[in-house]
């Protein structure tokens, strides 16, 4: 083993031997894959404040309304009975992250991943922004409180907290939409106590996240970059070193690696890259930056280190497809696919009737009759008038009020009766057939039963 080579590590690179915590200062980064990340993570807090406000026939763009069991996404609208589309949809997407990992390693992670655009894009910024880079962080962190240290923290953290208070009440506008959002702020604090408590609690674990726990979300938390042990192959790309390129480094023989430290210096997890492949490298490209910086001062190519494989590294081998990667691909176009016509071909309404629980027949001089509960869900955009019939037996319908129609979007729930001749009841329970109709046009049927005597 060389004096390069690390020996096996069992905790993260930022625990101590104690197991305590090694804060990160990492040196701010600068470079054309940081400009890139730096246009794509604007772009998504673009869109991620902006959904909520951005609308379709009306609807939000995405809505997550747990509570009425509501989920509109681009659009579409998802009710409690689409359970089974929805869970096609998290599949499909579950299925494209895994393909994307096989072939793409942790391009998530480093590019997408909210936790990071907010810790490296917003957070850190406005700390490099206040303290300075690594080296005065550090010394400002180790030395005494004075006044200038008291202004600086203060000012940092008070502002990390107005963003944590900021990014709770957008995520909770994609929850309860914004017109709801807006209606709570504007009404005294007293009338919404326990939700003001909420939005606090939750704005204080990002605070605490963003401020204090940091990579340690990433490095101890999350279970993704310990999935990569079983979804990475020779062939995935990465943000990789080229050992054989680099190697013997310092300036000693033929390698081109300086050993300067410079891609540990800006690394936000603390990683020395040259190690391999690790849990806590989130292929942010912090390190390709900061080596093509020295490798161009020194007169040597860049992309000592770059996105790569392994295998093209040690063979030249560039191609990143195999059987597993068409493996997934197929199944995951499958059930995409399967998923595109379940929600186009699905019901344009979606009815449930069941008998009032706790009541039994009533019995009339020629007819018997029971109570029911109806709801009717609208999966379209338009108004619909509705009429609902029996079309099994002879009978009557008597509805609790007189209107049937159902907004776009919307659900319709009342209680009927239906009566039904006493000759036409031979049993205890028969089944029965209505039909829901609009404008004339039968919509959907709904079997369930009757009881008598």
């Amino acid at each position: 083993m060389t004096e390069h080579e690390i020996t096996f590590r069992d905790k993260p690179i930022n625990l101590n031997e104690r197991g305590g915590r090694k804060w990160v200062y990492a040196k701010k980064p600068s470079g054309k894959w940081w400009k890139r990340r730096t246009i794509v993570a604007w772009l998504l807090v673009a869109f991620w404040v902006a959904v909520p406000f951005v609308r379709i026939n009306g609807n939000p763009l995405i809505l997550l309304d747990i509570a009425n069991r509501k989920f509109i996404i681009f659009g579409a609208i998802f009710w409690a009975q689409d359970t089974f589309i929805l869970a096609l949809l998290m599949l499909s997407f579950v299925l494209f992250i895994v393909l994307f990992t096989v072939t793409y390693g942790r391009l998530w992670c480093g590019w997408a991943c909210p936790q990071t655009i907010f810790l490296e894009m917003i957070f850190r910024r406005i700390e490099f922004l206040i303290e300075g880079d690594y080296r005065e962080r550090h010394k400002l962190d180790n030395s005494p409180w004075t006044g200038q240290k008291i202004f600086k923290k203060t000012l940092k953290h008070g502002i990390f907290i107005l963003i944590s208070v900021a990014m709770t009440n957008v995520f909770l506008m994609w929850f309860i939409g914004s017109e709801r959002w807006i209606q709570l702020i504007t009404e005294p604090i007293s009338e919404n106590l326990g939700g003001f408590a909420v939005m606090l609690l939750i704005s204080g674990v990002f605070y605490w996240i963003y401020s204090f726990f940091r990579e340690q979300i990433c490095t101890m938390v999350c279970p993704y970059g310990r999935m990569q042990g079983v979804l990475l192959d020779s062939k995935s790309i990465m943000v990789a070193y080229d050992y054989v390129r680099g190697e013997p480094r310092g300036g000693r023989g033929s390698g081109d690696c300086t050993d300067c430290k410079q891609c540990i210096s800006v690394c936000p997890t603390g990683i020395d890259i040259r190690n391999g492949t690790q849990l806590e490298c989130i292929n942010c490209t912090a390190c390709i930056d900061q080596c093509n910086k020295i490798m161009k001062v020194i007169g040597k190519p860049q992309g000592l280190i770059r996105y790569t494989s392994e295998a093209a590294i040690k063979g030249g081998h560039p191609s990143v497809w195999n059987a597993r990667n068409r493996a997934y691909t197929v199944v995951l176009f499958i059930i995409f696919s399967f998923f595109v016509f379940t929600l186009v071909s699905r019901p344009e309404i979606e009815t449930t009737i069941l008998r009032t629980p706790g009541l039994i027949y009533q019995e009339q001089d020629s007819t018997y009759s029971n109570v029911y509960n109806i709801k009717i869900v609208n999966k379209t955009h338009e108004e619909m008038p509705l009429e609902l019939r029996l079309l099994s037996h002879k009978g009557k319908i008597q509805m609790a009020g007189n209107s049937m129609e159902i907004k776009d979007q919307d659900k319709f729930e009342s209680t009927f009766l239906v009566y039904i001749p006493k000759q036409e009841i031979t049993s205890d329970k028969t089944e029965i057939e209505f039909g829901i109709f609009s404008n004339g046009n039968l919509m959907e049927t709904y079997h369930t039963t009757f009881v008598g005597p």
